[in-house]
């Protein structure tokens, strides 16, 4: 059975290109690789990537993740206001409120200290993104 993978991210979607082209290189699974993003430059850098389709704003949110059965993106997808404002209440809620099993990478947030988790590279946060992934379509 086909699963439904978002990739989410904003600002420029460099972590969700990123997120998308291992995706596609590297998961065999029968997926549908989504993008969705705060704005239509990171939208379409996702899809460049090898989304299959890419939309953004609020309401692509709220449309588009009650499907979604796996959600990637950088933690700022679940912290309103983050990306610079970019991520609106309602998105963060959208992605939140999502039944889908989200995979979000720690990466800094100006205002956000987590404490607990080694400091890694994007690159390693990726990897382990992939291999969560991986783990989490065999079920």
């Amino acid at each position: 059975m086909t699963k439904t993978v978002v990739v989410v991210d904003g600002m420029g979607g460099g972590i969700g290109a990123q997120l998308v082209a291992r995706i596609r290189k590297e998961i065999k699974a029968d997926i549908a690789l989504l993008a969705l993003a705060t704005n239509a430059v990171a939208a379409e850098r996702m899809v460049d990537a090898g989304a299959a389709r890419g939309a953004s704003g609020e309401n692509a949110f709220r449309v588009t993740l009650p499907e979604a059965d796996l959600i990637l993106g950088p933690l700022g997808v679940v912290l309103p206001n983050a990306m610079m404002g970019e991520l609106s209440p309602a998105m963060a809620e959208a992605v939140f409120a999502s039944k889908a099993r989200k995979i979000l990478l720690p990466l800094a947030q100006s205002h956000l200290v987590i404490v607990g988790l080694a400091e890694r590279n994007v690159g390693e946060l990726v990897d382990e993104a992939l291999v969560a992934l991986s783990r989490a379509l065999a079920e």
